[in-house]
């Protein structure tokens, strides 16, 4: 068999799904992925060869890592089916790059999905919390993921901007991804989502590393001028609840450390990672396992060495503390390889000359930047939509990146 047209139409049509129905359909996160899933298992039979570099073997191995680490923690410590669910998807998304390698998606497909994504999480969110009066919207999810998801996406819209102003249609793709960009940012807000927000100065410190130096001295001053104005108008506007939401943070604070209350939602945080932290270093090296863990911290409850509120929850609602209780210092390696070598890797476009790679980079980097921030107040990838939507991307954007960067090398034009 051959590389032909039809395929890679079959590769584009599974990363426009992968961005433009994740969040306004039930399960929609999995579309997208199931269909590269399927075209990487034939992929794996085709006569199209398949170049690996060095960087490819980093990429999947911290993502095999990762899943295995998870899947002996559960040999380990016992658990049922369900347990292997979400690390073998960590595995499978492996046979996605495949398809990504072998058979390009085009560009245009990818960035049309996401800003169509998340202009769509936007007028969900919109239309869940003004009509259905639903107080934080959360899609076919809970706030918390749906929000730092439509976050993602509107960030990821931002740094195909780059893309874009190589485009025939410059300006009709400019003007898609800004719209995106600001829908996804909104669909944050209506989610009512914090923790999100916390990482934003390091996101935008991306976004200026990336595109900084092709502005203006007198655009970056409007741009800044913007953004402030942007938040004191979110933070004045109360159907939004963002100023509510930060007071009540604060209060929370005070109420936890002054008051001993952890009965509020930073409070039983706290109350979490105190917990977990006692759980990991009662045993540091393998961890409790999934099945052990609300055990163990029952126990803690009992003894007297944690607040009754943690009885409540699955996990410490921090990806660190999560990983670390469950599987201790070996799967908490596998977590900082699995955010550190993406990292790296994409670091080497930030630069590119070629503005495609520039973008494809800047997007590379940013999803293990929001995930590390997200995962400060949240076990993000304790959830299918934060494994479906870290995974299968991480293999989309590397993928293509390492396609245009090797095609910028080789000063060969290539159409997108």
């Amino acid at each position: 068999m051959r590389a032909d047209p039809s395929t890679s139409l079959y590769t584009s049509l599974s990363v426009f799904l992968l961005g433009a129905i994740a969040l306004v359909v039930p399960s929609g996160y999995s579309i997208g992925a199931v269909l590269l899933l399927l075209g990487g298992i034939y992929s794996c039979f085709t006569r199209v060869s398949l170049s690996w570099q060095r960087q490819d073997y980093a990429v999947l191995g911290v993502l095999m890592a990762f899943g295995a680490v998870w899947i002996v923690s559960v040999l380990i410590h016992g658990g049922d089916s369900s347990h292997y669910d979400k690390p073998i998807r960590f595995i499978l998304a492996c046979l996605g790059f495949v398809l990504i390698v072998k058979y390009p998606p085009r560009l245009t497909w990818l960035w049309l999905g996401l800003g169509i994504g998340a202009i769509a999480a936007c007028i969900w969110s919109g239309y869940q919390k003004f009509f259905l009066d639903i107080q934080r919207a959360g899609g076919y999810t809970n706030a918390i993921q749906y929000g730092n998801l439509a976050m993602l996406m509107g960030v990821w819209c931002v740094a195909g901007l780059g893309w874009a102003h190589t485009q025939t249609h410059c300006r009709r793709w400019q003007l898609l991804l800004v719209v995106g960009a600001l829908c996804g940012v909104l669909a944050s807000l209506l989610s009512g989502s914090r923790g999100g927000w916390i990482g934003l100065p390091v996101v935008l410190w991306v976004l200026y590393r990336a595109y900084g130096r092709m502005l203006a001295p007198r655009i970056k001053l409007a741009l800044a001028a913007l953004i402030l104005a942007s938040g004191a108008i979110v933070l004045a506007t109360p159907q939004l609840h963002v100023a509510e939401r930060l007071h009540l943070a604060v209060s929370d604070v005070d109420q936890y450390f002054n008051h001993q209350n952890a009965h509020t939602s930073v409070g039983a945080r706290f109350a979490m990672w105190h917990g977990a932290t006692q759980l990991y270093l009662a045993k540091p090296v393998f961890g409790w396992g999934e099945r052990g863990y609300q055990p163990a911290m029952a126990q803690l409850v009992d003894e007297g060495k944690a607040d009754p509120i943690i009885r409540e929850f699955g996990h410490p609602h921090n990806e660190i503390l999560n990983v670390a209780s469950k599987h201790g210092t070996i799967g908490l390696i596998a977590l900082l390889l699995l955010w550190g070598v993406p990292l790296k890797l994409f670091a080497a476009g930030l630069r590119s000359a070629d503005l495609t790679v520039r973008a494809l980079a800047t997007a590379g980097i940013l999803l293990p930047v929001t995930y590390i921030d997200y995962g400060l107040s949240q076990a993000f990838l304790s959830h299918n939509s934060g494994v479906m939507m870290y995974a299968f991307w991480l293999v989309v954007w590397w993928g293509c990146y390492r396609r245009y960067a090797q095609s910028a090398a080789t000063a060969n034009p290539v159409t997108t």
